[in-house]
Formats: C-alpha cells, structure tokens, sequence
C-alpha cells in the first residue's frame, strides 16, 4: 500500500470499558479499520485523564488498580479514507471524542520478507 505524502491521522478517544455488541470497543474499532482496509491503527492506553462524561480523574494508581483508562485509538491514512471511517463508526460510539489532523507521512513501509 502506497500513503500519500499528506496523510491525516485520526484520534479516537474513548474509555478502556467501552463496548459494543459485548467487544471491547477499541478491538471492534482496530477489526472495522482492517476490514475497511485503512492503512493500520494502533491502541494506546492512557496512565491518567478525564473526558466529557465524568469530571473525575482516572488515574492509574498501586491501590486502585485501573479502572476505565483512557484509550486513544490512532489510525493514519488518506483524509476520504478516514472521512468515509468516520461515517461508518459515528453511530457506534456512545461517549467520546474524536479528531483529525494533517499528518506528514516520511514513509510507510512493510517487511520484505
């Protein structure tokens, strides 16, 4: 697969408990995004943060063991590719935020093997 130059990334921000259809929902987001043939996506697990539904801070902490972390769930690819995703995954998600920036692709390389 071939990115352009300018890319864009997509953030998707959402909570580690999250579900839909009973899949934890950053699992089902990453599936659709390799189904819908997107250039790849990765999960990252936030250590502290709040959002839009609750003011509290999770944080991850010895006694109190994680509970509902931040996940960022970060997809690169073409501007229409992640518009069209956007589309697709818009109704799915119940609480979260999601952003799209220009991003500088250097290269995208896979393993010649």
């Amino acid at each position: 697969m071939h990115l352009p130059e300018e890319g864009y990334l997509l953030r998707i921000f959402i909570g580690e408990s999250d579900r839909h259809d009973g899949k934890l929902l950053y699992e089902w987001l990453v599936l659709q995004a390799r189904e819908h043939q997107l250039a790849g996506a990765t999960v990252l697990r936030g250590i502290m943060g709040f959002g839009a539904n609750t003011r509290v801070i999770h944080t991850f902490k010895i006694e109190r063991l994680s509970e509902d972390m931040p996940i960022v769930v970060e997809i690169v690819d073409t501007k229409e590719k992640l518009e069209a995703f956007i589309e697709i995954i818009d109704g799915h998600i119940q609480a979260g935020l999601v952003t799209l920036e220009k991003a500088q692709i250097r290269f995208y390389k896979a393993d010649k093997k």
